[in-house]
């Protein structure tokens, strides 16, 4: 990303002032797939971490346990 990255883009997004800003599933999508880099991932406030090449089933199911977790929280 030409401004920041994704890390940084989190960390900006969870310090907003907006009643979702904590709580909006974000999902590094990344070749970095190291435990450090996933470790950097969650420390930034990603709820996840899916190395590429991205399987479709698994960003699918990790979509859906996150926003059923995200609904629950909200209720």
């Amino acid at each position: 990303m030409p401004v920041m990255d994704g890390l940084e883009a989190t960390a900006a997004l969870r310090a907003l002032n907006h009643p979702d800003a904590k709580r909006v599933p974000i999902i590094a999508m990344t070749a970095n797939a190291f435990d450090e880099d996933v470790q950097r991932s969650l420390q930034a406030g990603m709820n996840a971490h899916l190395s590429k090449p991205v399987e479709p089933d698994h960003l699918y199911s990790t979509l859906a346990e996150l926003i059923r977790k995200t609904e629950k929280e909200g209720k």
